[in-house]
């Protein structure tokens, strides 16, 4: 498990990244998300060991992580924003290379580079040169690079930056294929590459972290929305009896009814139950549903809230 306790960075008088705390454990896939600007490259490089924190720690299976720690960040692989690509050499060349890099030698470095090349899906550039491939495969290259050694975490900052509509599907294939073997941390402004591939959402604003959620959590629910056309008072007065019901308000759309107990918004008999109820007081029912939240609008919610205070 890697383990950020209390990180914090400052670029000069710059504060970039403010007490950020989280974690990430084996098999995940979790998106870090917000604004450029937010300190997401930071955080990957203050995670990898490539930065210091001016406060806090990175725990690494619980050994404190230190820049000049070889050993620990063997077990992270990491692709940086702007691609370690040498653009003059062949595929097979430079992951080679960069095998050699990470201490593999011989078998052990041939095998390394064919397994990287298969997961990313390169056989078929093995022996073209680096600057002939289109950016979704220059982005598969720096995957493969990054996963060369078989690391046990895998942070991957903006892979589909640039990608065309089959390229990040490709990428999203990619990753889900890498979190069989391993945790993956991917960072990106892109609310839908979240939503695609992640188990789990870090939303940063402003250098803080402001949201650490389950993706499934978000389309967990405790509103009703009723579409009737009903007076206000007499919607009320009808609900009135319905104790899992906490409270009644009008909305655009109609009237927002809060649940008490979020699971009863997807019990059929108690849906039907108030239905039942409205019916029976004369209540016209137009429509009835659960009210969920989805990542856009957490975000939304998140950078209103920011640009509120």
């Amino acid at each position: 498990m890697i383990e950020a306790q209390g990180l914090t960075r400052y670029y000069g008088d710059t504060l970039a990244v403010d007490g950020v705390s989280f974690s990430l454990s084996e098999g995940e896939i979790v998106g870090l998300l917000g604004h450029n600007g937010a300190g997401k490259s930071t955080i990957l490089k203050l995670i990898t060991g490539a930065l210091e924190p001016d406060r806090g720690e990175v725990r690494l299976d619980g050994t404190l992580m230190d820049v000049a720690d070889d050993q620990a960040k063997s077990k992270i692989g990491y692709l940086p924003e702007n691609l370690p690509l040498y653009s003059d050499m062949q595929v097979v060349d430079y992951l080679d290379y960069m095998a050699s890099m990470h201490g593999l030698t011989g078998l052990a470095a041939r095998n390394a580079v064919v397994r990287s090349m298969k997961t990313t899906e390169l056989e078929d550039r093995t022996f073209d040169r680096i600057d002939q491939l289109s950016r979704g495969f220059k982005q598969r290259v720096g995957v493969a690079q990054a996963i060369l050694h078989d690391p046990k975490y895998v942070i991957l900052d903006e892979p589909t930056n640039g990608l065309d509509p089959s390229q990040t599907l490709a990428m999203r294939h990619l990753l889900k294929r890498l979190s069989k073997n391993a945790a993956v941390l991917v960072s990106t402004h892109v609310l839908q590459e979240v939503s695609a591939v992640c188990d789990r959402v870090l939303i940063l604003r402003a250098g803080t972290l402001a949201v650490d959620q389950p993706l499934a959590a978000l389309s967990a629910s405790n509103r009703l929305m009723l579409a009737s056309s009903a007076a206000s008072a007499k919607v009320k007065t009808a609900i009135s009896g319905i104790d899992w019901v906490a409270a009644v308000s009008e909305d655009d759309d109609g009237y927002m009814l809060e649940v008490s107990d979020g699971a009863l918004v997807d019990d059929r008999d108690s849906i039907a139950g108030l239905v039942r109820v409205l019916v029976e007081a004369d209540v016209p029912v137009s429509g009835l549903s659960a009210v969920r939240k989805d990542l856009e609008a957490l975000f939304r919610e998140v950078t209103e809230a920011h640009h509120a205070a």
